[in-house]
């Protein structure tokens, strides 16, 4: 029963996860060694800056929006090997389809531990 108890509740430390996503998600042509294509570095460095701000917004003042737009961005890094066509080639798609999952899915936890907190209760996450 403490599992369930430890995911009930929005911890700064999810925050924290979310920006490190933000920071990789940012970094990841590089770390993949695929930095060639223009498109796909400023697609991976925007939303991982997006991923990155969206993230300090949770961690400063908690709102559900945060979140949705999280999701958003993850699915939009799932589909973006498909939308820049490196889907059929190198590691990078492999990347893109981990850390969009990984952020679309803490996202939805996130917004589960969120979905029955006050405006009030919200305004102390971090506190």
């Amino acid at each position: 029963m403490s599992g369930i108890r430890f995911l009930s509740i929005h911890r700064s430390w999810e925050d924290w996860v979310s920006m490190l996503l933000g920071v990789v998600i940012g970094l990841s042509p590089w770390l993949a060694g695929q930095h060639g294509d223009q498109a796909v570095m400023w697609n991976a460095v925007l939303v991982g800056a997006l991923v990155l701000g969206l993230a300090q917004l949770e961690y400063i003042s908690l709102q559900r929006w945060e979140e949705a737009g999280e999701m958003v961005l993850g699915l939009w890094l799932i589909a973006s090997p498909f939308t820049f066509g490196y889907a059929e080639a190198g590691t990078l798609r492999y990347w893109h389809f981990i850390l969009g999952a990984i952020v679309v899915v803490l996202a939805i936890v996130e917004l589960w531990q969120d979905w029955r907190l006050s405006d009030k209760e919200l305004a102390q996450h971090g506190k």
